[in-house]
């Protein structure tokens, strides 16, 4: 006999879409919907500080197969919104597995529904962009819903609940390079590629103070990868505008537009935004395309990066979007896409190598 629908999700225009719910099963939550096409890493996916307040649409019809591994987390606590898949699997086959995809959306409170046709709702993103959605209990009225998201506002403030409140450190064997990451939603795997090449990191929040900063006398700086609007962050930018030129300087998505809005350059929200999967990315120094991961919703208008002092590296073959910018003088490059060994491919670029080779070159030349 088949099992009753017993979840649904509500769009803003009124549409609705049944299904079964797993993860916290008690939880309503209003949440900004985006698709992510990546075949591989729903773990990566669900606690990436990128994805906070959003309900994740992944593409990929089989989820939950592999489990849950303690180490492949991206961040402790996991402030996804919500996850929606076409079928969900409750019974792991990995050795590395120590629990189910839906125990740990349970334990965090975090709403999820199977059983959906996702080729419609991704094709309903891509038509007319992403829109706000409503997961509940599917005896709710859609007017109820309807009626809550059209007089409440998604919230502003993800970066300030996902950046650390305190100072963290994660040192290495034998480091040769101190690095502070301004945390405005760091993945763990950044810290570890960091520390992998003998970097000792001290994460700092996202408002630290540039003095302070500055007397940790640090070999570079990394802004990190995080989620929501560039321009909700204004004190960020303001710390690069203080500490460009000063160190080293990495940009990675998040921290890409922060790095763009200080130098000048404006930024505005995407149709649907970029949601991983496979994007070719072309490196105009040396004409090198390389297939990369790309999860944002907002991105550098070109026009105004002409009047600033950066200069495009990086371009999405297919849509043109800036994918990176440097400035030489100032020992500062930023990309739009994902870097760390977890998400990329293996034959991608290494920035953190270039990164690390800044930060030598400043030592020997000091």
């Amino acid at each position: 006999m088949a099992i009753k629908y017993d979840r649904k999700i509500v769009t803003e225009d009124g549409q609705e879409y049944y299904g079964y719910g797993f993860g916290s099963t008690k939880v309503e939550a209003m949440c900004e919907l985006l698709m992510n096409t990546a075949m591989v890493g729903y773990q990566e996916v669900i606690s990436d500080p990128g994805y906070t307040d959003d309900m994740v649409l992944m593409t990929y019809p089989l989820i939950g197969n592999y489990g849950i591994a303690e180490e492949d987390f991206e961040t402790k606590v996991p402030t996804i919104g919500g996850l929606i898949v076409r079928e969900y699997n409750d019974s792991p086959s990995n050795f590395r597995y120590t629990k189910t995809l839906s125990e740990i959306l349970e334990e965090n409170d975090i709403p999820a529904i199977a059983g959906l046709d996702t080729r419609m709702l991704t094709r309903k993103i891509r038509d007319n962009g992403s829109c706000k959605v409503y997961i509940c209990n599917a005896d709710k009225p859609k007017e109820e819903a309807v009626e809550y998201m059209q007089t409440h506002e998604l919230p502003t403030d993800a970066v300030a609940r996902v950046s650390c409140k305190k100072r963290w450190y994660s040192r290495t064997f034998k480091p040769k390079y101190n690095v502070v990451v301004v945390d405005c939603g760091t993945k763990l795997s950044v810290i570890k590629e960091l520390n992998a090449r003998g970097c000792n990191v001290t994460v700092v929040p996202y408002n630290t103070e540039a003095r302070i900063i500055e007397g940790m006398n640090p070999d570079g700086i990394l802004i990190s990868d995080g989620p929501g609007n560039p321009a909700d962050v204004p004190v960020v930018i303001e710390l690069i505008k203080e500490l460009k030129g000063k160190y080293p300087m990495f940009g990675i998505s998040l921290g890409f537009e922060l790095i763009c809005m200080a130098y000048g350059a404006t930024c505005y929200k995407m149709k649907f935004g970029h949601g991983g999967g496979s994007h070719p990315v072309r490196n105009l120094i040396n004409n090198r395309v390389d297939v990369v991961n790309q999860i944002h919703s907002y991105t550098i208008d070109p026009e105004s990066i002409a009047g600033t002092a950066l200069t495009v590296t990086h371009k999405n073959v297919i849509e043109g979007t800036i994918a990176g910018v440097e400035n030489k003088e100032d020992k500062m490059f930023a990309v739009q896409f994902e870097v760390d060994n977890t998400v990329r491919p293996k034959d991608c670029e290494n920035l953190y190598d270039t990164f690390v080779n800044m930060m030598k070159e400043v030592k020997e030349n000091a």
